[in-house]
C-alpha cells in the first residue's frame, strides 16, 4: 500500500498524484490504481507520469465514479497500487523521435522522453501535445529537454510537421492515434500506439481489454498497450 504525497488539480479536469512507492516500471506502462474499499469492484488502469527510485506520479482526468474518488485522496491517504503492468515504448539511442498526444493521453509521454534523453544525449524528440483548454500541465512538459509543440483547442494533428523522424510514439484518442500514424507510416520506420481499453484484471487473465491487431486478438493489458501501428490500423 502506497501513501499520496500530493494531489493537485492540474485543470481541465486533470489532477497530478505523487505517491511514495517508486521503481521497477518502464516508461509507458500502467499501474491498477484504486483508493477505496469495495465500491466500484474494478481499480483503474492509469499510466504512468513519471517514476524514480522513490516516488510514483500520475496524471490522470476525472472521467467516473473511479477517479473522481482518487480526486479527492489528500497527502496521507493510502493508495493500493497493482503493477507495473503491460509493455511500454522502445527505449532506443541515437534517433529522431516524435511523440504525438491528445488530452490525458499526453501523460506517458512525460517520462518516456525524460527517459529516452537520460539514456542518450543525442537522442532527439520533438513533443506535440493537445488540449482542450489551457491547464497547469503543459507546464510540467517544459521543463523536459525538448522540442515542444502545444496546442489549445482544435486536432494536434493539424500541427504536425513532415520531418523525417525515426521513431514515433503516440498516446490520445484512438481516431487521433490512427491520423498520426497516417500522416508518418511512409517517412518514418515505425509509429507505436498506446491503446486504451477498459480493463478488468490488469493481467491478461480475464480477456476483457482485447485489441483487435494483423496478427490476431492481442490483450491491452499484456500484450499492449503499446503496440506498433501497423498491427492496429491495418487494412
Amino acid at each position: 500500500m502506497a501513501l499520496v504525497l500530493k494531489n493537485e488539480e492540474m485543470g481541465a479536469g486533470m489532477f497530478l498524484m505523487v505517491t511514495d512507492q517508486g521503481g521497477g516500471a518502464q516508461p509507458g506502462q500502467f499501474y491498477m490504481v484504486r483508493s477505496w474499499d469495495k465500491y466500484p469492484l474494478l481499480s483503474r488502469p492509469v499510466s504512468i507520469f513519471h517514476q524514480d527510485e522513490e516516488t510514483t506520479s500520475f496524471l490522470y482526468r476525472v472521467v467516473g465514479e473511479g477517479t473522481e474518488l482518487l480526486s479527492r485522496c489528500k497527502p496521507g491517504d493510502p493508495v493500493d497500487l497493482q503493477g507495473p503492468y503491460g509493455t511500454g515504448f522502445p527505449m532506443v539511442t541515437g534517433k529522431r523521435i516524435a511523440m504525438v498526444g491528445g488530452g490525458i493521453g499526453t501523460a506517458p509521454l512525460y517520462w518516456t522522453a525524460q527517459a529516452l534523453k537520460e539514456l542518450d544525449g543525442d537522442n532527439e524528440v520533438t513533443l506535440y501535445l493537445g488540449f482542450d483548454e489551457e491547464n497547469q500541465a503543459t507546464d510540467l512538459f517544459k521543463n523536459l529537454d525538448a522540442d515542444l509543440h502545444v496546442q489549445i483547442g482544435g486536432y494536434v494533428t493539424d500541427g504536425l510537421e513532415s520531418e523525417e523522424y525515426d521513431l514515433v510514439y503516440t498516446c490520445g484518442p484512438e481516431i487521433m492515434m490512427k491520423k498520426v500514424y497516417e500522416f508518418y507510416r511512409e517517412t518514418c520506420k515505425d509509429v507505436y500506439v498506446s491503446m486504451e481499453k477498459r480493463m478488468a484484471c490488469g493481467v491478461g487473465a480475464c480477456l476483457g481489454c482485447t485489441c483487435e491487431t494483423k496478427d490476431g486478438n492481442k490483450r491491452t493489458c499484456k500484450e499492449g498497450p503499446v503496440f506498433p501501428g501497423r498491427s492496429v490500423f491495418y487494412e
